[in-house]
C-alpha cells in the first residue's frame, strides 16, 4: 500500500482529526470546529496514532499541525474533565501518560513541525505549539495556561512550555492564569511569527525545509534536544564531533557534499528519512565505499 492509500485509510478511521499528505507536506488538521477542537481521550488517541503514521512515512518531509475554524483548540473538552473528576488515582495516571505520550511524539517527531494558530489556544494546546519546531499565529491569537483557575497544574505540558517561555514568564503565567496576546507569545518565543495570512507567511518556511536533507533535519532535532542542558563538557564534545563524522560518512551525507563541489543540487529522493541517530553508523562502509 502506497504512503496516499495509508493516509487515506486512517482518515477513514479519524474522527477529530484529519490527515493529507500533498508535495511532501504532511497535515495533521484538528477538525472539531464546532467544539472550538477541545481534545478528549479520542482525539489524544487520533493524534498518536496521525504523528506515528507520519512520522514513519519517508514521503512525507515535514507536518503541518493546523486547526479548522475560528480557534486553535480552547484546550481540554468539558465533558472530557468531568470524567476525569470520577476517575481513581490509576485511571487518572493512566489518562495523563497519554496525553503525556502525545507531547512526547510530537516534540519528537523526526521532522520539522509547523503549527499554524489562530484564535484561541488555551491549556494543552499551548503545549502543543511548544512541542513544534516553528509556530505562525494570526494577529488575533491568544495563549492561556489557566489549569491553575481550576485548581489544577499545567504539569504534562510543562517540559515543553518552559523551554519555551523560559522560567520566568512560564511562572508568571502559570501562576496568573491571564491571556495574552500574540506579540507577548511572540516576545516569549511561544510563536516565530505573527501574520494573518498563515498559509502565505508558511510557504517559505516549507519550500526552504523541502530543500534540505530529510536526515540532516532529523538529526538537527535530536542534536538539538541532546544540547539543552546547555552543559558543555568532554562529553558533549565527544558526542558533537561523533555526529558530524558520522553524518560526513553517511551516504545522504555523501550525496550532499559530492552535489556541493559538482554544483548540482542534491537528490535527496534515493534515500529514506532517518528518524533516529542509531540508523546510520551500519551505513559508515557502504558510504565510504560510494563517495568519490
Amino acid at each position: 500500500m502506497n504512503a496516499q492509500d495509508l493516509v487515506q485509510e486512517t482518515n477513514q478511521g479519524l474522527k477529530y482529526v484529519s490527515l493529507s499528505l500533498e508535495a511532501g507536506v504532511g497535515t495533521l488538521c484538528l477538525d472539531r470546529a464546532d467544539k472550538h477542537n477541545a481534545f478528549d481521550e479520542v482525539m489524544i488517541a487520533e493524534m498518536i496514532t496521525s504523528l506515528e503514521l507520519m512520522a514513519s512515512l519517508s514521503q512525507c518531509q515535514l507536518l503541518i499541525l493546523k486547526a479548522d475554524g475560528k480557534n486553535f483548540s480552547a484546550g481540554a473538552d468539558l465533558g472530557w474533565m468531568r470524567k476525569q473528576a470520577k476517575m481513581d488515582m490509576e485511571q487518572n495516571l493512566s489518562d495523563a501518560h497519554e496525553l503525556a505520550k502525545l507531547m512526547s511524539r510530537l516534540d519528537k517527531f523526526p521532522k520539522p513541525t509547523i503549527a499554524l494558530v489562530q484564535g484561541a489556544a488555551f491549556g494543552g494546546a499551548l503545549g502543543l505549539i511548544c512541542c513544534c519546531d516553528i509556530a505562525i499565529a494570526n494577529e488575533r491569537a491568544s495563549f492561556c495556561l489557566s489549569e491553575v483557575k481550576l485548581g489544577l497544574i499545567p504539569a504534562v505540558i510543562s517540559p515543553y512550555v518552559v523551554r519555551a517561555m523560559g522560567q520566568r514568564a512560564s511562572r508568571r503565567y502559570m501562576l496568573t492564569a491571564e491571556r495574552f496576546d500574540a506579540q507577548t507569545a511572540l516576545k516569549h518565543q511561544v510563536i516565530s511569527e505573527i501574520s494573518d495570512d498563515l498559509e502565505k507567511a508558511a510557504k517559505p518556511i516549507i519550500d526552504s525545509l523541502l530543500a534540505n536533507s530529510p536526515q540532516g533535519m532529523a538529526w538537527v532535532k535530536t542534536l538539538v534536544s541532546h544540547l539543552e542542558n546547555g552543559v558543555i563538557d568532554d562529553k558533549c564534545i565527544d558526542y558533537t564531533a561523533e555526529r558530524i563524522a558520522s553524518i560526513r560518512v553517511s551516504a545522504e551525507g555523501q550525496e550532499g557534499l559530492n552535489a556541493f563541489f559538482e554544483k548540482r543540487k542534491p537528490d535527496w529522493s534515493q534515500f529514506s528519512t532517518y528518524t533516529t541517530e542509531q540508523d546510520l553508523p551500519n551505513q559508515h562502509s557502504s558510504a565510504q565505499q560510494g563517495a568519490k
